[in-house]
């Protein structure tokens, strides 16, 4: 069983990534979301997003767009810089996402026209020769969908070369107050023979909830956890039966210095809002300490305010599990 750190817009950078894999790491990270189109006319951020750092053969580059063209000049651009795989995102449904043709939209859009796109993205990455992974990240579809539609959906991805399909199974406007569907991801992997891995991805957060996962998806290959590894960057060292004593202030001001390092000037407020948003969960005071990172008006600031907070709660400083 593997597992797997999701893709987060604002979250899964290279930043993140060195937090997590200091905590004992995960077995894959998906990338957050590289927009195809600005990928291949080589916008001004693009080479923060295609950091492959700290662990390059490990890394996911999580794909989206909503044109096959460009889509496909995306895969062979980052087929060529290497990694674990490529993914298509087919699951985003947040509606600035899916309103302009892409993420979920591809499982609304006529079957003919995604396969196309699949089958073009597949050509491109062959056409490389780098033999990395084809995936695709989706859900079961729109509110009224069925099995037979789904499976529709599914099959076709199969018979046009992808090699993994991470499963969020909830539908378009589902959000985290419905539970997981997890016996879609079951009834998923029977459908191919095991022959297709399939990564289950909602409400992991600890031990008890991947229980349940489990049981419900015996046969997945892979755990795919998102904000709760925000929270908790050791979520995965810890599901696996670690243990261990880490320094949560140096965690903090280690991911601050790490961003200044992997992030351009205009993104650093935005992510170590973000960051902190979740870590601050953590602690006695978490909404006092959230609302001062959030507010921190400069790197310096957050620095000296995780300082701060630390040094009136010092019982807080050291994390064990």
């Amino acid at each position: 069983m593997k597992f797997i750190c999701g893709p987060m817009a604002t979250l899964s950078h290279a930043a993140f990534r060195i937090a997590v894999e200091k905590c004992g790491g995960a077995d894959e990270y998906f990338t957050e979301m590289i927009n195809a189109p600005s990928l291949v006319t080589g916008g001004p951020f693009e080479k923060f997003y295609t950091e492959n750092i700290p662990c390059p053969p490990k890394i996911v580059w999580q794909l989206t767009g909503n044109k096959g063209e460009s889509l496909a000049k995306a895969a062979s651009i980052l087929a060529g810089i290497g990694g674990a795989g490529i993914d298509v995102n087919m699951g985003c449904s947040a509606p600035q996402i899916y309103k302009t043709g892409a993420g979920i939209a591809w499982m609304l859009k006529e079957l003919g026209e995604t396969r196309e796109m699949i089958r073009g993205v597949r050509k491109a990455m062959d056409s490389c020769r780098s033999g990395i992974r084809l995936s695709v990240k989706c859900r079961l579809g729109p509110d009224n969908f069925t099995q037979d539609s789904f499976f529709s959906f599914t099959d076709m991805l199969v018979q046009e070369g992808v090699e993994l399909i991470t499963l969020h199974p909830r539908t378009i406007k589902e959000k985290e107050r419905f539970a997981p569907r997890f016996e879609y991801a079951q009834m998923l992997i029977k459908r191919y023979g095991g022959k297709i891995p399939v990564y289950i991805n909602g409400c992991i957060t600890d031990s008890s909830t991947m229980q349940r996962a489990c049981q419900l998806v015996p046969d997945a290959s892979g755990i795919m956890i998102s904000r709760a590894a925000a929270q908790k960057p050791w979520i995965f060292d810890q599901l696996r039966g670690g243990h261990a004593k880490l320094d949560a202030e140096k965690l903090a001001l280690d991911f601050i210095e790490d961003l200044k390092q992997h992030q351009p000037p205009e993104f650093l407020k935005t992510r170590m809002q973000r960051f902190f948003f979740y870590y601050c969960k953590n602690f006695s005071f978490s909404h006092y300490f959230q609302n001062q990172m959030i507010n921190a008006s400069s790197m310096e600031e957050s620095i000296a305010r995780v300082k701060e907070y630390f040094e009136k709660q010092p019982l807080d400083r050291m994390i064990e599990y």
